[in-house]
């Protein structure tokens, strides 16, 4: 069962709007390894948790939360926008949520990280090993294409519950303009994820290749699809 833990990582950053907290939804290692966290404050226009970690890009040191502590428990920074937790040595307790949250300044209220934080599942080396999702890519229907709209859609067949979905566009990570659902238990005991990706008529047209890609602990499979491979109806 995942607990739900809280990560304070401030940045007081002087923005002309709103601060946007990103993290990556599932970060799957094995036990004993060092598990990584990264936090991204961007800008727009205009059980209970627990308090872990406070780092400021000033601090020479993160300052902790009771029952935290270095060195399992760290934080570094990559710039003052782009921050990063560390745990080493993980522990099946270590599972949990983990949310990453900033002091915005600008509206004087702290901004908290995805609603969904970043789900750490520390696992044994037999279920890290699971097999490979199966993916299938559907491509933009007809009626989409007529009304000057398209979008891509991705499903994964999988064994759990959890993986990481990301799409590239011409070979480049793609970071806006996607919809992913959470796992939907099947009869079969598999789970299905569904991700969607909104394109450019034009762009699909011009037979730009497009990628959809699924992390599975140490697993990753890929499905591209263009137009020139697409059945015509």
């Amino acid at each position: 069962m995942l607990v739900t833990l809280c990560v304070l990582i401030t940045a007081l950053t002087c923005v002309s709007g709103v601060t946007v907290v990103t993290q990556k939804p599932v970060v799957s290692v094995r036990k004993g390894e060092t598990a990584t966290m990264d936090c991204n404050l961007g800008t727009i226009p205009g059980g209970v948790p627990q308090y872990v970690l406070k780092f400021h890009h000033s601090d020479s040191s993160p300052r902790y939360g009771s029952g935290f502590s270095s060195p399992k428990f760290t934080s570094t920074h990559q710039s003052t926008s782009d921050y990063r937790l560390i745990i080493k040595n993980v522990e099946e307790g270590d599972s949990a949520v983990y949310y990453c949250k900033t002091w915005d300044s600008s509206v004087d209220e702290f901004q908290l990280g995805s609603s969904e934080g970043t789900a750490l599942v520390v696992v044994l080396s037999l279920i890290y090993d699971l097999p490979p999702p199966v993916l299938t890519v559907f491509p933009p229907s007809s009626a989409e294409l007529q009304s000057n709209t398209a979008s891509l859609v991705c499903l994964s067949s999988q064994s759990v519950p959890f993986a990481d979905v990301s799409w590239l566009a011409g070979g480049s990570p793609v970071s806006s303009e996607i919809s992913t659902s959470t796992a939907v238990q099947r009869s079969d005991q598999t789970y299905q994820i569904s991700s969607s990706l909104t394109i450019q008529p034009s762009d699909w047209n011009m037979d730009k290749v497009y990628t959809c890609k699924v992390s599975l602990g140490s697993q990753t499979s890929e499905k591209t699809i263009k137009k020139s491979e697409c059945p015509t109806e």
